[in-house]
Protein backbone atom coordinates (compact mmCIF):
# COMPACT_ATOMS: atom_id res chain seq x y z
CA UNK A 1 0.00 0.00 0.00
CA UNK A 2 2.74 2.50 1.30
CA UNK A 3 5.04 1.47 -1.77
CA UNK A 4 2.74 2.06 -4.55
CA UNK A 5 1.33 5.24 -2.45
CA UNK A 6 4.67 6.86 -2.47
CA UNK A 7 5.43 5.61 -6.22
CA UNK A 8 2.49 7.42 -7.31
CA UNK A 9 3.38 10.63 -5.23
CA UNK A 10 6.99 10.43 -6.25
CA UNK A 11 5.35 10.49 -10.26
CA UNK A 12 2.93 12.43 -10.14
CA UNK A 13 4.85 15.43 -8.39
CA UNK A 14 8.02 14.95 -10.74
CA UNK A 15 5.43 14.99 -13.83
CA UNK A 16 3.58 18.49 -12.59
CA UNK A 17 6.79 19.86 -11.05
CA UNK A 18 5.26 20.91 -7.62
CA UNK A 19 7.78 22.05 -5.26
CA UNK A 20 9.12 19.98 -2.33
CA UNK A 21 7.59 16.86 -4.06
CA UNK A 22 9.18 16.57 -7.63
CA UNK A 23 12.62 14.69 -7.93
CA UNK A 24 13.85 17.37 -10.44
CA UNK A 25 15.98 20.19 -9.67
CA UNK A 26 18.90 22.13 -9.81
CA UNK A 27 20.61 19.63 -7.53
CA UNK A 28 19.73 16.98 -9.73
CA UNK A 29 20.74 18.19 -13.07
CA UNK A 30 24.20 19.18 -11.61
CA UNK A 31 24.56 15.50 -10.37
CA UNK A 32 23.88 14.45 -14.03
CA UNK A 33 26.73 16.73 -15.04
CA UNK A 34 28.64 15.47 -12.08
CA UNK A 35 28.14 11.66 -13.70
CA UNK A 36 28.32 12.72 -17.16
CA UNK A 37 25.46 11.56 -18.49
CA UNK A 38 22.26 12.96 -20.25
CA UNK A 39 24.13 16.31 -21.08
CA UNK A 40 20.91 17.50 -22.77
CA UNK A 41 19.36 17.77 -19.42
CA UNK A 42 22.58 19.88 -18.06
CA UNK A 43 21.63 23.01 -16.02
CA UNK A 44 22.53 26.22 -17.24
CA UNK A 45 25.12 28.50 -15.13
CA UNK A 46 23.85 32.19 -15.69
CA UNK A 47 25.03 35.34 -13.56
CA UNK A 48 22.18 35.97 -11.78
CA UNK A 49 19.64 32.10 -12.31
CA UNK A 50 20.25 28.89 -13.19
CA UNK A 51 18.37 27.59 -16.08
CA UNK A 52 16.60 24.14 -16.36
CA UNK A 53 15.97 22.85 -20.02
CA UNK A 54 12.73 21.02 -20.83
CA UNK A 55 12.76 17.07 -20.60
CA UNK A 56 10.39 14.73 -21.67
CA UNK A 57 9.30 13.74 -18.07
CA UNK A 58 7.74 17.10 -17.09
CA UNK A 59 4.59 18.41 -18.61
CA UNK A 60 4.41 21.55 -20.54
CA UNK A 61 1.49 24.18 -19.11
CA UNK A 62 -0.93 23.04 -21.25
CA UNK A 63 0.04 19.33 -20.95
CA UNK A 64 -0.58 20.35 -17.25
CA UNK A 65 -3.87 21.69 -18.04
CA UNK A 66 -4.83 18.04 -19.94
CA UNK A 67 -3.54 16.08 -17.06
CA UNK A 68 -5.28 18.05 -14.54
CA UNK A 69 -8.36 18.58 -16.45
CA UNK A 70 -8.94 14.50 -17.39
CA UNK A 71 -8.49 13.63 -13.78
CA UNK A 72 -11.27 16.22 -13.09
CA UNK A 73 -13.99 15.36 -15.30
CA UNK A 74 -13.54 11.89 -14.24
CA UNK A 75 -16.85 10.31 -12.91
CA UNK A 76 -16.93 6.50 -11.72
CA UNK A 77 -19.82 5.15 -9.67
CA UNK A 78 -20.66 6.12 -6.15
CA UNK A 79 -18.50 4.06 -2.97
CA UNK A 80 -15.66 3.63 -6.20
CA UNK A 81 -13.27 5.85 -4.59
CA UNK A 82 -12.59 9.51 -4.16
CA UNK A 83 -14.58 12.43 -5.66
CA UNK A 84 -11.30 13.38 -8.05
CA UNK A 85 -13.01 16.79 -9.08
CA UNK A 86 -12.30 17.87 -5.21
CA UNK A 87 -8.81 16.79 -5.40
CA UNK A 88 -7.86 18.73 -8.22
CA UNK A 89 -6.45 22.05 -8.22
CA UNK A 90 -7.29 23.87 -11.45
CA UNK A 91 -5.35 26.80 -11.04
CA UNK A 92 -2.37 26.27 -9.77
CA UNK A 93 -2.08 22.67 -11.54
CA UNK A 94 -1.73 20.43 -8.74
CA UNK A 95 -3.67 17.24 -7.02
CA UNK A 96 -4.50 18.35 -3.17
CA UNK A 97 -5.48 15.84 -0.17
CA UNK A 98 -5.43 12.55 -1.60
CA UNK A 99 -5.05 9.50 0.80
CA UNK A 100 -3.50 6.16 0.33
CA UNK A 101 -6.42 4.46 -1.75
CA UNK A 102 -6.79 8.02 -4.14
CA UNK A 103 -3.79 6.94 -5.19
CA UNK A 104 -3.79 3.86 -5.30
CA UNK A 105 -6.79 4.27 -7.89
CA UNK A 106 -4.51 7.11 -9.75
CA UNK A 107 -1.43 4.84 -10.45
CA UNK A 108 -3.87 1.87 -11.27
CA UNK A 109 -6.64 3.54 -13.27
CA UNK A 110 -6.58 6.92 -13.83
CA UNK A 111 -3.09 8.13 -14.52
CA UNK A 112 -2.12 6.17 -17.83
CA UNK A 113 -5.76 7.60 -18.97
CA UNK A 114 -4.41 11.06 -17.74
CA UNK A 115 -0.94 10.66 -19.66
CA UNK A 116 -2.61 8.86 -22.89
CA UNK A 117 -2.31 12.45 -25.34
CA UNK A 118 0.44 13.81 -23.75
CA UNK A 119 4.51 13.79 -22.98
CA UNK A 120 7.04 12.38 -24.73
CA UNK A 121 6.27 8.91 -25.94
CA UNK A 122 8.94 7.08 -24.82
CA UNK A 123 8.57 8.27 -21.17
CA UNK A 124 4.45 7.54 -21.24
CA UNK A 125 5.45 4.20 -22.16
CA UNK A 126 7.59 3.74 -19.24
CA UNK A 127 5.23 5.08 -16.33
CA UNK A 128 2.12 3.26 -18.41
CA UNK A 129 4.60 0.16 -17.61
CA UNK A 130 4.68 0.63 -14.42
CA UNK A 131 1.10 1.21 -13.61
CA UNK A 132 0.20 -2.24 -15.74
CA UNK A 133 2.46 -3.65 -13.18
CA UNK A 134 0.99 -2.17 -9.94
CA UNK A 135 -2.92 -3.77 -12.07
CA UNK A 136 -1.47 -6.48 -11.85
CA UNK A 137 0.33 -7.66 -8.98
CA UNK A 138 -2.96 -6.26 -6.85
CA UNK A 139 -5.59 -8.78 -8.57
CA UNK A 140 -7.68 -11.03 -6.57
CA UNK A 141 -6.08 -14.33 -8.51
CA UNK A 142 -2.42 -14.17 -9.59
CA UNK A 143 -0.83 -17.22 -11.59
CA UNK A 144 2.50 -18.38 -9.67
CA UNK A 145 4.21 -19.18 -13.06
CA UNK A 146 3.83 -15.72 -14.09
CA UNK A 147 5.43 -13.35 -11.15
CA UNK A 148 8.74 -14.12 -12.69
CA UNK A 149 7.62 -13.30 -15.85
CA UNK A 150 6.33 -9.81 -13.99
CA UNK A 151 9.63 -9.64 -12.35
CA UNK A 152 11.66 -9.68 -15.49
CA UNK A 153 9.25 -7.12 -17.35
CA UNK A 154 9.44 -4.72 -13.66
CA UNK A 155 13.09 -4.82 -14.37
CA UNK A 156 13.49 -3.98 -17.88
CA UNK A 157 10.24 -0.97 -17.00
CA UNK A 158 13.00 0.74 -14.26
CA UNK A 159 15.28 0.72 -16.98
CA UNK A 160 13.41 2.31 -19.40
CA UNK A 161 12.54 4.90 -16.31
CA UNK A 162 16.46 5.10 -16.01
CA UNK A 163 16.64 6.52 -19.66
CA UNK A 164 14.50 9.50 -18.83
CA UNK A 165 14.36 10.57 -15.18
CA UNK A 166 17.52 11.48 -13.18
CA UNK A 167 18.91 9.59 -10.58
CA UNK A 168 17.06 11.60 -7.47
CA UNK A 169 14.08 10.07 -9.01
CA UNK A 170 15.41 6.37 -8.04
CA UNK A 171 14.94 6.21 -4.14
CA UNK A 172 14.08 3.40 -1.50
CA UNK A 173 10.20 3.23 -3.07
CA UNK A 174 10.94 2.51 -6.32
CA UNK A 175 13.36 0.25 -5.14
CA UNK A 176 11.39 -1.39 -3.07
CA UNK A 177 8.72 -2.49 -6.04
CA UNK A 178 11.83 -5.26 -7.09
CA UNK A 179 10.47 -6.84 -3.81
CA UNK A 180 6.33 -6.83 -4.27
CA UNK A 181 7.04 -10.33 -6.28
CA UNK A 182 8.71 -12.05 -3.93
CA UNK A 183 6.51 -11.05 -1.32
CA UNK A 184 3.43 -12.22 -3.40
CA UNK A 185 4.87 -15.82 -3.63
CA UNK A 186 5.80 -15.69 0.57
CA UNK A 187 2.51 -14.19 1.79
CA UNK A 188 -0.16 -14.65 -1.15
CA UNK A 189 -2.51 -11.84 -2.79
CA UNK A 190 -1.88 -8.54 -1.77
CA UNK A 191 -5.82 -7.63 -1.92
CA UNK A 192 -6.06 -10.12 0.86
CA UNK A 193 -3.69 -8.02 3.29
CA UNK A 194 -4.00 -4.92 2.96
CA UNK A 195 -5.53 -2.06 4.93
CA UNK A 196 -7.81 -0.42 2.42
CA UNK A 197 -11.16 -1.41 4.73
CA UNK A 198 -9.76 -1.31 7.79
CA UNK A 199 -9.08 2.73 7.27
CA UNK A 200 -12.64 2.84 6.13
CA UNK A 201 -13.67 1.76 9.08
CA UNK A 202 -11.49 4.00 11.17
CA UNK A 203 -12.96 6.94 9.13
CA UNK A 204 -16.57 6.03 10.18
CA UNK A 205 -15.16 5.44 13.66
CA UNK A 206 -13.70 9.19 13.71
CA UNK A 207 -16.62 10.76 12.43
CA UNK A 208 -18.36 9.64 15.85
CA UNK A 209 -16.07 11.86 17.62
CA UNK A 210 -18.13 14.51 18.61
CA UNK A 211 -15.80 16.28 21.57
CA UNK A 212 -12.17 15.86 21.31
CA UNK A 213 -11.58 16.25 24.98
CA UNK A 214 -12.95 12.65 24.99
CA UNK A 215 -13.06 11.16 21.84
CA UNK A 216 -13.28 7.32 23.05
CA UNK A 217 -16.23 8.09 25.02
CA UNK A 218 -18.09 9.66 21.88
CA UNK A 219 -16.91 6.56 20.30
CA UNK A 220 -18.50 4.12 22.88
CA UNK A 221 -21.76 6.10 22.96
CA UNK A 222 -22.34 6.31 19.14
CA UNK A 223 -21.26 2.78 18.43
CA UNK A 224 -23.79 1.85 21.62
CA UNK A 225 -26.87 3.44 19.87
CA UNK A 226 -26.05 2.23 16.38
CA UNK A 227 -25.92 -1.79 17.66
CA UNK A 228 -29.23 -0.49 19.92
CA UNK A 229 -31.24 1.07 16.81
CA UNK A 230 -30.12 -1.90 14.86
CA UNK A 231 -31.48 -4.79 17.58
CA UNK A 232 -34.48 -3.16 17.96
CA UNK A 233 -35.41 -2.32 14.03
CA UNK A 234 -35.10 -5.81 13.37
CA UNK A 235 -38.61 -6.10 14.94
CA UNK A 236 -39.84 -3.53 13.24
CA UNK A 237 -40.26 -5.29 9.39
CA UNK A 238 -41.69 -1.48 8.44
CA UNK A 239 -38.68 0.49 9.27
CA UNK A 240 -35.35 0.45 7.27
CA UNK A 241 -31.76 -0.76 9.29
CA UNK A 242 -28.68 1.85 9.27
CA UNK A 243 -26.22 -0.43 6.78
CA UNK A 244 -26.31 -1.76 3.58
CA UNK A 245 -29.25 -0.32 1.55
CA UNK A 246 -31.52 -3.14 0.29
CA UNK A 247 -30.42 -4.23 -3.40
CA UNK A 248 -33.06 -2.70 -6.30
CA UNK A 249 -32.52 -5.14 -9.04
CA UNK A 250 -34.28 -7.88 -7.25
CA UNK A 251 -36.97 -9.25 -9.17
CA UNK A 252 -39.56 -10.31 -6.13
CA UNK A 253 -42.53 -8.33 -5.94
CA UNK A 254 -43.76 -9.43 -2.61
CA UNK A 255 -40.70 -7.89 -1.02
CA UNK A 256 -40.39 -4.31 0.27
CA UNK A 257 -37.74 -1.94 -1.02
CA UNK A 258 -38.01 -3.57 -4.69
CA UNK A 259 -38.93 -1.78 -8.14
CA UNK A 260 -42.83 -1.45 -9.18
CA UNK A 261 -43.78 -4.05 -11.56
CA UNK A 262 -45.23 -3.09 -15.22
CA UNK A 263 -48.64 -0.89 -15.02
CA UNK A 264 -51.58 -2.59 -14.84
CA UNK A 265 -54.60 -1.47 -16.94
CA UNK A 266 -57.99 -1.70 -15.01
CA UNK A 267 -61.54 -0.65 -15.39
CA UNK A 268 -63.80 2.12 -13.53
CA UNK A 269 -67.57 2.17 -12.84
CA UNK A 270 -69.40 4.76 -14.80
CA UNK A 271 -70.53 6.06 -11.40
CA UNK A 272 -67.04 6.70 -9.89
CA UNK A 273 -65.86 8.38 -13.24
CA UNK A 274 -68.96 10.82 -13.15
CA UNK A 275 -67.80 11.65 -9.54
CA UNK A 276 -63.72 12.00 -10.51
CA UNK A 277 -65.82 14.20 -13.76
CA UNK A 278 -68.04 16.24 -11.47
CA UNK A 279 -64.72 17.18 -9.03
CA UNK A 280 -62.25 17.98 -11.46
CA UNK A 281 -64.85 20.29 -13.26
CA UNK A 282 -66.06 22.35 -9.47
CA UNK A 283 -62.17 22.59 -9.05
CA UNK A 284 -61.11 24.09 -11.98
CA UNK A 285 -60.31 28.23 -12.06
CA UNK A 286 -61.62 28.43 -15.66
CA UNK A 287 -65.45 26.52 -14.81
CA UNK A 288 -66.03 28.61 -11.50
CA UNK A 289 -66.75 31.65 -13.45
CA UNK A 290 -69.61 29.97 -15.14
CA UNK A 291 -70.60 27.80 -12.06
CA UNK A 292 -71.51 31.54 -10.71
Amino acid sequence: MHVEKNVAEIIVGTLLHVPRKTKDGANARLDLAELGVKPKSFAIQEEDKTTLPPTGYILTNAEKDTFCETLHNIRVPQGYCSNFSSLVNLKDRKLIGLKSHDYHMLMQEFLPIAIRSIMHPPTRYAIIRFCFFFKSICSKEIILQELDKMQAELVVTLCLLEKFFPPSFFDIMIHLTVHLTREVKLCGPICFRWMYPFERCMKVIKGHVRNRNKPEGCIAEETIAEETIEFFSEYHKSMETIGIPPDKHETDENEEGKPLSAGKSSEVSAELFQKAHLYVIHNTDEIVPYIE
